[in-house]
């Protein structure tokens, strides 16, 4: 009965710690900063920026209930109050993202490192507090087993000379203190009932939290492959649109010499009315031969000295028929050289324009 005496204040306060827990101050063992974020509560699959910048996350110890917790306050508010339970579990999505599911806040969290190595100190941290925390959990439920099973043996096992010291008020308040006392432990025992039925609740909630977040990876893979096919795409159309515009260069250059043919093309056209207006006044000049030769009937004096400018005109008359002749031929040569150059010239803008009609149609289809 003494024995039993000296337990019934430790229970009550364990009872009390138990059903109405007091905010005692806690000590910070661990501090970082990084970006937080939460997954969308509608779709579950996106990641919300909690925070705009990278705050202060810190992992605090609760000395009194004997319990860790993750906190985070950007301003006045608080972003992050995880308490940390042995299920818990702290994934490396990528080098410097990890997560863990929060059960009890129904979200999962999300933190964003500026390096590797820091993302690497908070998984071992959290490694590390998750199994202080399990360990934590197992001495207190040793604790209240040793505690129940104490109790009752002290109830069933108290001797005949404590029953017979103990009489008249004191067995009545003994036996209050131990109907309370059983109360208590009945509380305790349902206490533990409702916490294992809460433990497989947050393990169901944990692995649909698993699968939501295994698709959203998925998701993220496929955006990825997306991304990876469209810059593919991009980068094609860019070396396309290189060559079109080496092309169109090209074209200009090509513009650029028909535009000389055919300024080369006007200046011998341009030689050859010249040398018809010659040929013309060589003519005209042939005509006063026979007044000359009449002349010359009349005047024998000058006989001779017409003779000589006669046969002086006719070798000027032999080579202005040759060089019309040639100028003829040159004629000729140029008309067939400006035909084919024509039709090349032809055949070049007819290119032109359906090499314009493709860069529309390209145009129009991006």
């Amino acid at each position: 009965m003494l024995q039993l005496r000296v337990c019934m204040p430790q229970l009550r306060v364990c009872m009390l710690q138990l059903k109405y827990p007091a905010c005692h101050r806690e000590q910070p063992i661990f501090t970082t900063r990084a970006h937080v974020f939460q997954i969308d509560p509608n779709t579950k699959k996106n990641w919300v920026p909690a925070s705009k910048q990278a705050v202060t996350v810190s992992y605090f110890y609760d000395v009194t209930r004997n319990s860790y917790r993750i906190i985070s306050v950007d301003g006045a508010k608080v972003i992050i109050n995880s308490t940390i339970t042995p299920n818990m579990t702290f994934t490396k999505t990528s080098q410097k993202f990890g997560q863990w599911a929060d059960s009890r806040a129904n979200t999962v969290f999300g933190l964003g490192f500026s390096s590797e190595q820091q993302l690497t100190k908070f998984a071992e941290k959290f490694q590390e507090v998750k199994e202080a925390a399990r360990l934590a959990r197992d001495k207190s439920q040793e604790k209240i087993e040793t505690s129940s099973n104490h109790s009752q043996a002290s109830s069933v096992n108290g001797t005949d000379d404590e029953k017979a010291s103990c009489a008249g008020p004191a067995d009545t308040h003994l036996k209050s203190e131990n109907d309370k006392l059983k109360i208590a432990l009945t509380q305790s025992a349902a206490n533990v009932k409702k916490w294992e039925i809460e433990l497989q609740t947050l393990r169901e909630s944990n692995a649909r939290l698993t699968s939501a977040l295994q698709e959203s990876a998925a998701s993220v893979e496929q955006w990825k492959r997306q991304f990876s096919l469209c810059r593919d795409e991009n980068d094609r159309l860019r070396n396309k649109i290189d060559e079109l515009e080496e092309q169109c260069s090209e074209i200009n250059r090509e513009k650029e010499k028909n535009t000389q043919l055919k300024r080369r093309i006007e200046e011998l056209e341009s030689e050859l009315r010249e040398k018809e207006t010659e040929l013309i006044d060589l003519r005209k000049q042939s005509e006063i031969i026979p007044q000359l030769m009449s002349e010359c009937e009349y005047v024998s004096e000058k006989l001779e000295a017409a003779e000589r400018d006669n046969q002086n005109l006719e070798d000027k008359v032999r080579s202005l028929k040759t060089d019309i002749e040639e100028s003829k031929y040159r004629q000729r040569h140029l008309k067939v050289e400006l035909k084919s150059f024509l039709e090349v010239l032809d055949g070049k803008i007819d290119d032109l324009h359906d090499f314009r009609r493709g860069l529309s149609k390209l145009g129009a289809d991006n």
